[in-house]
């Protein structure tokens, strides 16, 4: 297999969101924005903006190998953006359901501007069929940079945010799942709530991603613009790295969650209690149990490790525990093969896996995007895959009267969860998004 051209231009620094800014409005308009987090691509270091995508793919995917479009000459070279809906993973648990979003989206970007925190330097990333091609497509990404625009905070741009049950119906499902648990059918299963309502006539989805990204931008912050749907994503969560040079694998579940408090002593205290609570980390080992079970299916025999336990990371409205576990690949392991091994992530589902995702069906309609993954494979001109896991997400879809959008939170329900306390801390995991839709 012949790979492109890659044609780099460096180039002096401009804000991403500036740039996005300039561009939102067309086709395939993708920004993704390193915010507060780890350095990595792109949570923290890089940043990504493209749009006009010359290879589009949509729709339905294998149950048994959903990831497989990836090996097609199209989307093997790099410059690839791809969603994954968690329903489309979840189908060999749960079967066919209604679907409210489709199983993938893929793009290939010839054209895209990379964004590198660390050197304060935009590359300017053409990939051709030969040089002169891929000159003229990283040519062709410079001229967006004289497009940028001044970043204006918006006003909230939806009117109503309505939650589509009532909160002592999630109470009763979290109650529901602690029984199951103590049945010994599953050991813990995240149940989510969802919200939704529309924009205001006029209104537009990059506005929501505005108002994230200037306020409290997560390390995964994402916008992404594909016919009559839209997705903004404030996920403080990665999914995975793959580095197909070295072979290296990287997910970072997220397990264990506290609201932030604006005094700063108090908040404090419960990063602390936090850390200190035996639940929440006995619920953060489980996923790490279940993480390094599903990279063993992809990497070297006696490489999978556990490098980090357990640590508090801070985010604008809430502190998370998060863990860092590690593998090499075989050496006949591409990148579906790796997504194929871990997908969804165990952080969303829970453990056992199979039985979780049935358990979830039973509480909750489709899911669409949300607990699904968005990814970038060569963005920077290298051959490394990142993937965010789609939580703090938005899914949008334009009809006739503009801009419906439906959003969720959930929490990993384990044997001594408290239906209010899951709730509750729902209701924080969704506040950023609120106020980026209502104000509120």
């Amino acid at each position: 297999m012949k790979l492109p051209v890659v044609h780099i231009r460096t180039l002096d620094w401009c804000e991403p969101l500036a740039v996005a800014a300039g561009l939102n409005r067309r086709e395939g308009a993708l920004a993704l924005l390193a915010g507060a987090g780890d350095p990595g691509a792109h949570g923290g270091r890089w940043s990504f903006v493209g749009c006009e995508p010359d290879r589009i793919l949509v729709g339905p995917v294998d149950d048994g190998e959903a990831f497989k479009a990836l090996r097609h000459t199209d989307f093997s070279g790099g410059g690839v953006v791809g969603l994954m809906s968690y329903d489309a993973g979840a189908r060999p648990a749960t079967g066919r359901r209604g679907e409210v979003w489709p199983d993938l989206m893929l793009a290939r970007y010839s054209a895209l501007l990379a964004f590198d925190h660390a050197t304060g330097e935009v590359l300017a990333v053409g990939r051709g069929a030969d040089t002169a091609d891929a000159g003229a497509q990283a040519r062709r990404a410079e001229s967006w940079l004289v497009e940028a625009l001044e970043p204006v905070i918006p006003s909230a741009p939806a009117g109503d945010f309505t939650g589509e049950a009532a909160p002592e119906a999630y109470e009763a499902a979290v109650a529901d799942v602690v029984a199951r648990i103590a049945a010994g059918e599953l050991f813990q299963a995240n149940i989510a709530r969802a919200w939704s309502g529309r924009l205001q006539a006029g209104r537009d989805p990059f506005e929501v991603f505005a108002r994230l990204s200037a306020e409290r931008g997560a390390a995964y912050g994402a916008f992404w613009r594909m016919g009559e749907r839209a997705l903004v994503s404030n996920s403080p969560e990665l999914f995975l790295t793959f580095d197909a040079v070295s072979g290296r694998i990287e997910t970072r579940p997220i397990k264990g969650t506290r609201p932030r408090h604006d005094d700063p002593a108090r908040d404090i205290e419960l990063a602390a209690a936090l850390t200190a609570s035996a639940k929440d980390r006995a619920e953060n080992l489980m996923i790490v149990d279940l993480m390094r079970n599903d990279l063993a299916r992809a990497a070297t025999p006696g490489t999978v490790r556990v490098e980090r336990l357990f640590e508090v990371e801070s985010h604008p409205t809430v502190h998370h525990l998060v863990s860092t576990v590690t593998a090499t690949a075989r050496p006949d392991v591409d990148v579906a093969d790796v997504l194929e091994a871990t997908f969804p992530p165990g952080s969303i589902t829970g453990a056992p896996k199979h039985q979780a995702m049935k358990v979830i069906a039973g509480h909750e309609a489709p899911r669409g995007p949300w607990c699904g993954s968005l990814f970038g494979l060569g963005l920077a001109g290298d051959q490394r895959l990142t993937a965010s896991v789609l939580i703090r997400t938005a899914a949008f879809v334009r009809d006739g009267a503009g801009w419906s959008w439906r959003g969720q939170a959930g929490a990993g329900i384990v044997a001594d969860s408290d239906p209010r306390d899951e709730r509750e801390e729902t209701e924080a995991k969704i506040r950023a998004l609120k106020e980026a839709l209502t104000g509120a």
